[in-house]
């Protein structure tokens, strides 16, 4: 199994988009420092996230960086150009040296279709063609293809190749079954959203994934599973310091989309320690127990999509990465630099 942290870029509070993108990048570095093995960039246009290009601000992570996996979480493939989307995760593919993957999705916002002059109606058939395309260039330098919703490509090359050949292509799912199938009979990994509700009750859709993959000649597929959460000494602390935030945030698009605001009586069962688990119920026992991090990935040990680092290195990185994070690299003290595992675990 692999951890990691998913982010939006979302910019809270008196912070300016220029302060959230540089945090973001010391965030990138921290990660690595401490061992964990992916870090995901998603894409907005909307003025409550910083990253439109998860491209750009993954490639300044990778310079920072030596062994953790960059991906975008998602690229909004339905209302971009799939040869400009390989084309940009190709270079931070070379600037890494070989750590980059593209998370394909159709985007739970819609603000990118009408600015990118894209009809909602298309909505599921752009995906599809886009996706379709994505993996045609992956699969080849040189593309021959036509389709309804972009100019048709006669023979042409697509440059710079990536390092990695093939570079990782995962289907981002939010819970749409034939997002799933699709994901499984083209043999590609699935990355699935789980933003409310029980676990359990996305189990279907990975056995689903299986399945299609299976009748579909493909091998295993890795799993990614991807929630919201925060790491604390105890849930109570957590709950605290997590729920204003989220409850802003979920109130805003509610007002976009119609929900009603978060009851407020929300707050008072997060008091309850019974309450903050991830079913509700407090894990083991325990009276206070931490949430899941965000961005868990699950693959199997013999996945095609392997690691390609060992797990976390000394006991004392995250102390060291919190009290140099922020420094120049000249100026940190203690310990001895990381090396890259060049053998996959």
């Amino acid at each position: 199994m692999e951890l990691g942290v998913y982010t939006f870029g979302e910019v809270t509070g008196a912070i300016s988009p220029g302060e959230r993108v540089r945090d973001l990048i010391e965030e990138i570095a921290l990660a690595d420092e401490v061992g964990l093995d992916v870090f995901g960039v998603g894409e907005h246009h909307r003025p409550d996230f910083a990253v439109s290009s998860p491209a750009v601000v993954l490639a300044a992570g990778a310079a920072r960086t030596e062994r953790i996996r960059l991906t975008s979480a998602v690229s909004v493939i339905s209302s971009d150009d799939p040869v400009r989307v390989f084309q940009d995760f190709a270079e931070l593919d070379l600037i890494s040296g070989g750590r980059a993957e593209i998370m394909a999705g159709r985007g739970s916002f819609i603000e990118s279709f009408p600015l990118f002059g894209f009809d909602l109606e298309d909505y599921d058939d752009l995906f599809a063609e886009k996706l379709q395309l994505l993996l045609r260039i992956r699969a080849g330098e040189h593309v021959t293809w036509s389709g309804r919703h972009r100019a048709p490509i006669d023979g042409l090359g697509v440059y710079p190749r990536p390092q990695q050949d093939p570079i990782p292509v995962w289907v981002a799912v939010g819970g749409n079954p034939q997002s799933v199938v699709r994901a499984g009979v083209l043999g590609l990994p699935m990355a699935l959203a789980i933003i409310g509700g029980q676990p359990e009750r996305f189990a279907p859709f990975v056995e689903l994934h299986r399945r299609a993959a299976e009748e579909a000649g493909h091998p295993r597929l890795p799993l990614s599973i991807n929630s919201h959460g925060l790491i604390a000494d105890t849930s109570q602390k957590a709950a605290e310091l997590a729920f204003p935030a989220f409850k802003a945030m979920m109130d805003r698009i509610g007002r976009e989309r119609g929900w009603p605001p978060d009851d407020p009586r929300a707050v008072r069962r997060l008091e309850d320690p019974a309450r903050r688990g991830l079913r509700g119920q407090p894990a083991g026992g325990r009276r206070e127990d931490p949430l899941p991090a965000r961005g868990l990935r699950a693959r199997p040990r013999a996945a095609a999509v392997q690691r390609r680092h060992a797990p976390a290195r000394r006991p004392d990185a995250l102390d060291r990465a919190l009290r140099d994070r922020g420094r120049p690299r000249g100026a940190r003290g203690g310990g001895a630099p990381h090396r890259r595992d060049p053998s996959p675990a």
